[in-house]
């Protein structure tokens, strides 16, 4: 990929939340208004396009983290669209491990719930700037303050809220803009643009607080924002947004957003704040490593010139194309059909074909450069975690630590046949999900898979049967019961048998 956006304009970014939230749908509202898509794929009639295996269609919920690219006033967007069930949490932790931002969703009537504090702690846990948006706000129930206020209460959130939701009692119509004092009005049709228009006089009052509000958390967190504050100078927009950015990027504060995605309202103004408020790679410290010999510390710039580094975080076996390895580049570039070097396995590796994805759909590509979030075929001994760099630069950056399996079943195959097929089936899924365990108890002679969770097995199992054409049983494992002494005794026995001859003769004292 030729270096076609400055670094300054990439922007890396997760978008994360609990379940049924509405990050898919918001992703959905973004291909579609950055062009990448024509039609706005929906999760409910099962035409996502993040959404694309089987499993993720029939449940309506996101399982596997998907990777796209968009495009927005001349900035490159790379979006991973993560999974919100707790089951699938480790593709939300790798995710957050190679992002430089997150966008963090909230539903407007359940506010902060419970893998909602999950994941602000994986972001936590990796220092990822981000923005919130509190989604649903047309719901019946919705309630930005309360939403707010749990964000403070639970998370410890420093909140900066940037806009105002203009609604009645049974619609949300649009938002009031804080930074710019302005109005914009929503009809609802995709197709239709936003309508600029003035404060409405009923909020006006309100619209003055927020603002003197955003000001004064600002300048508590800001320096340049403070004197100003202190001397009584005018704050222009432009001095709200820069100070938003410093604010965020040292994740001193998150700027909240408010709308609805479902009757896509909002979408253009979420997109305006990541390009404003996000980092771009150049705005991330440098990556830390140490050398292979001698582990002395050092650090790669984020630039095209450095000796390539970049991170393998997952795995994927793809039906059609094979073994599929998705890495961040963090320093340098690489070329298609070039021999790289596998640090963490002391290996060399052969990247193959370099792909851009797209949900499922790949785009061939020649070279990926500092910044760039990609997948390639043809690195046969690269697994989640692996640090790929220059072999003349050897370099190990830290890995992804994921958690341990919390419940276990028996699996077995239905058939003969089934059973070589999946045992080799098993193992590509392990590589996959670093969660998901298999081992062989051979006091009882079963399989046992664990993972994160009971959909999380039942995912597993059905894609046994849809995707490696595998049948197999799942049951509860068996317990080996053991016997053992529990207390001090004594006991003395003989063993006499004469039969002719010598005969047999044992005399014993157990303690």
């Amino acid at each position: 990929m030729p270096r076609n956006y400055p670094l300054g304009k990439i922007r890396n970014i997760g978008i994360i939340a609990h379940i049924d939230a509405g990050k898919t749908t918001i992703t959905e509202r973004i291909l579609f208004y950055t062009g990448r898509t024509y039609k706005i794929g929906e999760v409910h009639e099962g035409t996502a396009v993040m959404d694309w295996m089987e499993q993720e269609r029939e449940r309506a919920i996101t399982i596997t983290a998907a990777a796209t690219t968009c495009y927005w006033h001349e900035h490159r967007i790379n979006i991973i669209d993560t999974p919100g069930h707790v089951d699938f949490t480790a593709e939300v932790e790798r995710c957050l491990r190679v992002l430089d931002g997150g966008v963090v969703v909230f539903d407007a009537v359940a506010g902060v719930e419970a893998q909602s504090e999950t994941v602000w702690r994986q972001a936590n846990k990796y220092s990822v700037p981000r923005i919130c948006i509190i989604n649903k706000m047309d719901r019946t129930g919705a309630n930005l303050k309360r939403t707010i206020a749990m964000m403070e209460d639970r998370l410890h959130a420093n909140t900066l809220l940037i806009q105002l939701p203009i609604s009645t009692k049974d619609s949300f119509d649009g938002i009031i803009d804080l930074i710019e004092n302005k109005a914009w009005y929503y009809d609802g049709n995709p197709d239709s643009e936003p309508k600029e228009g003035a404060v409405p006089e009923s909020e006006r009052d309100l619209c003055i607080k927020a603002r003197e509000t955003l000001i004064e958390k600002l300048a508590e967190a800001d320096d340049q924002i403070m004197e100003n504050y202190v001397s009584g100078n005018n704050i222009s927009a432009i001095d709200l947004k820069l100070a938003l950015r410093r604010v965020t990027l040292a994740n001193k504060g998150v700027p909240i957003l408010c709308g609805t995605a479902l009757k896509n309202k909002c979408i253009q103004p979420l997109l305006d704040a990541i390009i404003d408020y996000l980092p771009s790679p150049l705005d991330m410290p440098p990556v830390k490593a140490v050398t292979v010999k001698g582990g002395t510390d050092v650090v790669r710039l984020a630039s095209d010139d450095e000796p390539f580094t970049a991170l393998a975080f997952k795995v994927v076996s793809d039906p059609f194309m094979g073994r599929l390895v998705y890495f961040r580049v963090y320093s340098g570039k690489v070329v298609a059909r070039t021999e790289i070097f596998n640090s963490t396995r002391s290996k060399r590796e052969r990247i193959g074909r370099l792909l851009l994805m797209h949900a499922s759909h790949r785009e061939e590509i020649d070279e990926a450069d500092t910044g760039a979030i990609v997948a390639t075929i043809g690195l046969k001994d690269t697994f989640t975690g692996d640090t790929l760099c220059d072999r003349s630069h050897p370099i190990l950056l830290d890995t992804i630590r994921f958690p341990e399996p919390v419940i276990s079943v028996a699996i077995e195959p239905k058939t003969r046949a089934d059973q070589e097929k999946m045992e080799e089936a098993l193992q590509r899924l392990t590589v996959e999900d670093p969660t998901f365990k298999v081992n062989y108890n051979e006091e009882t002679g079963q399989t046992i898979i664990s993972g994160m969770g009971e959909l999380h097995l039942e995912v597993i199992t059905s894609r046994l049967l849809s995707e490696f054409m595998v049948g197999a049983k799942v049951g509860k494992p068996r317990v080996a019961y053991k016997q053992t002494i529990t207390i001090p005794v004594k006991a003395e026995g003989k063993f006499v048998r004469q039969s002719g001859g010598h005969g047999q003769y044992g005399h014993v004292r157990l303690e």
